[in-house]
């Protein structure tokens, strides 16, 4: 069994270049992989695109990473939450791609299994159709959308084997599972790293066959991007 273990996350993103297309999983801030973020910033790079099901806040995330004007242009499907964002949007500093949110999965999940395109009624009509093939099966009108792929994947698990065979918790499997298989190069990062064979086979979510390196993580924060409470 191969060792995919790589001492931390500076290790992890060290050959990631100047204008590469890099995937992030999470939902909101759920299940990001900070470390690696972080990492990332840590490096003189720009011109990223950079996939995502959001773009963070101000000041965690991806949301650090557009303050630095490390990207380029964003594929998402929800960025309210940050302000940068919009200002960078308005203004014509950052090129960005909106997508419904269900069609960015499936083409993140396309890219991974290798299905180059497919057909969808998600858009046809809006704006999401332009420039794009609509075509119709049994009467109803679909859109043709491409797969997606990345140079790099980031994805964060609450536990791995040194095999990158993944486990994630609750809503923080979100977008990872897709995104770790339509990674050219998938990182992952973890709460446990735990040796081959410690993992209950029926419970690992992504096969270690589709991550390259591992590494187990530290100081999550965790952050809530909206707390709701209510009066008791």
């Amino acid at each position: 069994m191969i060792d995919k273990t790589i001492s931390n996350a500076q290790a992890a993103v060290a050959d990631v270049f100047t204008g590469a297309t890099l995937m992030f999983g999470g939902f909101g801030l759920s299940g990001i992989p900070e470390n690696c973020i972080k990492a990332l910033l840590e490096k003189d790079i720009t011109g990223l695109t950079c996939i995502s099901n959001n773009a963070g806040v101000d000041d965690f995330g991806i949301g650090l990473m557009l303050k630095k004007r490390m990207v380029r242009k964003m594929i998402s499907s929800y960025v309210g939450e940050n302000a940068e964002f919009e200002r960078q949007l308005l203004s014509g500093e950052l090129e960005v791609d909106l997508i419904p949110q269900g069609t960015l999965a499936e083409r993140i999940r396309a890219g991974g299994a290798g299905i180059p395109a497919f057909f969808t009624p998600a858009g046809v009509g809006t704006e999401v159709a332009v420039g794009k093939e609509v075509r119709e099966f049994d009467g109803k009108l679909y859109l043709l959308e491409r797969w997606l792929q990345a140079d790099f994947a980031f994805v964060k698990a609450w536990k791995g084997d040194t095999a990158g065979n993944l486990v994630y918790k609750g809503t923080a499997r979100n977008f990872n599972p897709m995104m770790a298989a339509a990674g050219k190069i998938t990182i992952a990062e973890v709460e446990e790293l735990v040796p081959v064979g410690e993992l209950d086979p029926n419970q690992i979510h992504t096969p270690g066959i589709y991550v390259q390196r591992i590494f187990q993580g530290v100081n999550y924060e965790k952050r809530i991007e909206q707390r709701t409470v209510r009066k008791v």
